[in-house]
């Protein structure tokens, strides 16, 4: 395979795998916001179920974009690993994924807790709304957004280095 046809292979499955990274955040985003404005355990549990094929597109996307973003690295001339704003995206990508787990916690533990209460017939309870209002776990998930699109802006913008 030539380089550029390599090259752009490359690219083409890098900003794909961005594209389902940041579709998967979205759906989990978008569902348990709305789960959080439900009274229902029944609504909240099929809501928060959505969250569990964001995450999922989150995994797939995470893995294409690490891999063929690896791939890129190596068919560079001008970028090694090195490279600041390189360097900097890869420790926030492992930021993204830690500070994402830790704040999926708590929503997961809603979403159980909402299945069982949907499942047993029972009213939503105080423990289910303190889950999905939980202050750690919301600024855990926002942050997690901001520094994707920290990321987004040093792949575009890659200061201190060549275009």
């Amino acid at each position: 395979m030539l380089a550029a046809e390599a090259h752009d292979w490359a690219l083409f499955f890098h900003l794909l795998g961005a594209l389902v990274l940041v579709a998967g955040v979205t759906v989990a985003g978008v569902a348990f916001e709305a789960a959080r404005r439900r009274e229902r355990p029944d609504e909240i549990a099929i809501l928060l179920g959505l969250t569990r094929a964001g995450v999922l597109l989150v995994a797939i996307g995470a893995v294409t974009v690490l891999a063929f973003g690896l791939w890129l690295v190596g068919l560079e001339d001008d970028i090694d690993f090195g490279t600041a704003w390189l360097s900097a995206a890869l420790a926030l990508f492992v930021l993204v994924l830690v500070v994402g787990a830790l704040g999926g916690r708590r929503p997961k533990r809603a979403r159980l807790l909402a299945e069982r209460l949907a499942r047993d017939g029972e009213p939503s309870t105080p423990e289910l709304r303190a889950l999905l209002d939980d202050r750690l776990a919301l600024a855990l998930n926002y942050l997690a957004a901001v520094l994707l699109v920290a990321i987004l802006v040093l792949m575009v913008f890659k200061p201190g280095g060549e275009s």
